[in-house]
């Protein structure tokens, strides 16, 4: 888990928000370290586990209590994990998410101004230059959190079933920026997770040479021409990688109209159809999943080669 700043800027708007996260863990407890929720007035969105720990910290959250809280889950609050919980809670606000614009958060808990320990110092050189991203850690009074932003961009064409299980799926995950396309307004769902650019227009492909080069496509509209022609537009654009929901049938006549379009057997190729895990079946959920899995899996092999 990492400190979202898009996420709390979202929460902002709901009034004074508090972070609760977890900082320390001894035993068995129902989260890790790094996992947090946002709280405010009337509502949260994120989880440190659930049941007592999650009640009684977003309480404290919001009789304004700040700092760290050390929970015993069995002898305090009764819980089963036989463990024992740091939680530390934090008043979040503009000013304070303008000043991150590093890759890691780091802070004493107290709140008090204080000097940088060395073993922080250390962390904080090693993201600065070997680009080492560290995990989450309660530091000599000090915790340290990288910093994450939506900077991954994800565009999914088409706004039915699977479009919607695809949106519902992604949208939590704190690093993907979703753009998401249709041809008409009434094609999207009534709610839109928050952080999602729900863009309706009538020719999709013209939106393709607006993308960023780096973007991953999912393309699951209703039409087969539309994907033809998406797929089409986004191979003459570029791509970070693509995937297009069908079947081998598809697949195989697409590849053909492609080449017949002029591009090459390689460029095709990195289309990949169809999309997810075939062995999880053809529930648009469980596509959902099965992409979703895959682009987890990338994600972590290329935080692992950074980091090598």
């Amino acid at each position: 888990m990492s400190f979202d700043v898009d996420a709390l800027r979202r929460a902002l708007d709901h009034g004074p928000v508090s972070r609760v996260v977890v900082a320390e863990v001894r035993g068995s407890a129902p989260r890790e370290v790094g996992a947090s929720m946002i709280v405010w007035d009337g509502g949260q969105s994120g989880t440190i586990g659930g049941g007592t720990l999650e009640f009684e910290a977003a309480e404290a959250a919001r009789r304004g209590h700040v700092g760290l809280l050390r929970q015993a889950l069995g002898p305090d609050l009764g819980q089963c994990c036989g463990g024992a919980v740091t939680v530390l809670t934090e008043r979040i606000t503009g000013q304070m998410l303008d000043g991150l614009d590093g890759p890691v958060h780091a802070r004493p808990v107290d709140g008090a101004a204080a000097p940088v320990p060395l073993s922080v110092e250390r962390i904080l050189a090693r993201a600065r230059d070997r680009g080492e991203t560290p995990v989450p850690q309660l530091v000599d009074g000090w915790m340290v959190e990288p910093v994450i932003r939506a900077t991954r961009p994800v565009w999914i064409w088409g706004a039915g079933h699977v479009g919607r299980a695809l949106v519902d799926v992604l949208a939590p995950l704190p690093d993907l920026a979703l753009t998401w396309v249709d041809t008409a307004p009434e094609r999207f769902p009534d709610t839109i997770p928050e952080g999602v650019d729900a863009v309706p227009v009538a020719r999709p492909t013209a939106l393709v040479p607006h993308a960023p080069i780096e973007a991953e496509h999912l393309v699951v509209t209703y039409s087969h021409a539309l994907d033809l022609d998406l797929c089409h537009a986004l191979l003459s654009h570029g791509f970070g990688s693509a995937g297009l929901i069908g079947s081998a049938t598809k697949w195989a006549r697409f590849r053909s109209r492609l080449g017949d379009l002029g591009h090459r057997p390689g460029d095709i190729a990195r289309i990949t159809c169809p999309i997810g895990d075939p062995s999880l079946g053809k529930h648009p959920q469980a596509i959902a999943i099965g992409v979703a899995g895959q682009m987890l899996a990338r994600s972590h092999t290329v935080r692992t080669e950074a980091i090598a």
